[in-house]
């Protein structure tokens, strides 16, 4: 049974097939993991957005998607592919979960960045950016949470065919230590960063709506909770000179969490997961 776009006032386009929520299997990670309980909160949505401003650093890997991606023409749809493939591999069944990864491969392999140490580094950017986002808006901040993360996730490594994942907190600081000095804002991550901040919108939905305004502050946010020296690569001439400086920590960290209580004033179908609705449905709970 699908979810049923009518019963929510959005109308989601899937890309990865409509969520099952009749198969009672708890997935790759299940409810009782941390993943399931920092991926359904909104700070991912921010650790996302985060998550693609750092992989972009890597040269190699920014090079593939600039040669052979549609983020130019279509950066909206990067963005949602990214956020329904976290919430397939980490809510959907094991069969979505590998269905979903098994297209994610072919997508790498024709952006040429299916070398294992680019993988690894999709890797890292993903697991350091959602996990910060969680951190820094107030989650996962029990003493063992990080760990449990980090080390959970290497299911998500193993999907994407990336090797020697960590699997502690300090695994990970020390994976990413080891891929700075290979990384750089060139000027195809600057442009990246500039689609994923100000990305084309329709007349009417930029001048006549709060969604330009808002995605602004969800990019701004997310830039701002790039380590200090992912900032200073990027320097300021993206979201401006005040963002990269080693204050904006600090701010990065508020700006999250406003964000994150401004939200729950938001109905709860505007922010439900069709994925988690459907894990919630096929599990009864």
């Amino acid at each position: 049974m699908p979810v049923s776009n009518q019963t929510s006032p959005i109308k989601y386009s899937f890309v990865y097939g409509e969520p099952d929520q009749v198969t009672a299997d708890p997935g790759l990670f299940g409810p009782a993991s941390i993943s399931w309980q920092l991926h359904a909160d909104a700070a991912t949505g921010i650790g996302g957005v985060r998550a693609l401003l750092m992989q972009a650093l890597h040269p190699e890997a920014m090079s593939g998607v600039a040669k052979h991606s549609s983020y130019k023409t279509d950066p909206w749809g990067r963005l949602t592919r990214t956020a329904e493939y976290i919430s397939v591999i980490t809510f959907g069944t094991t069969a979505e979960a590998e269905s979903a990864a098994a297209r994610v491969r072919m997508v790498h392999q024709k952006l040429g960045v299916d070398r294992p140490d680019l993988l690894l580094w999709v890797h890292l950017g993903f697991v350091d950016s959602l996990l910060r986002a969680a951190q820094r808006s107030g989650l996962a901040t029990a003493p063992d949470a990080a760990d449990r993360y980090v080390k959970e996730q290497v299911i998500a490594a193993e999907l994407l065919g990336a090797p020697d994942a960590p699997t502690s907190e300090a695994e990970l600081v020390a994976a990413i230590e080891e891929f700075k000095p290979r990384l750089a804002a060139t000027q195809e991550a600057k442009d990246a960063a500039r689609f994923i901040a100000f990305p084309p919108m329709p007349l009417v939905a930029r001048f006549l709506t709060p969604a330009a305004p808002a995605w602004a502050s969800v990019a701004a946010t997310a830039f701002a909770l790039l380590p200090n020296w992912g900032r200073q690569m990027y320097g300021g001439g993206i979201f401006g000179p005040v963002l990269a400086l080693p204050i904006m920590d600090d701010q990065g960290t508020f700006a999250i969490k406003a964000w994150r209580n401004a939200i729950t004033f938001l109905p709860p179908q505007l922010l439900a997961s069709p994925h988690v609705a459907a894990a919630k449905t096929r599990l009864s709970l």
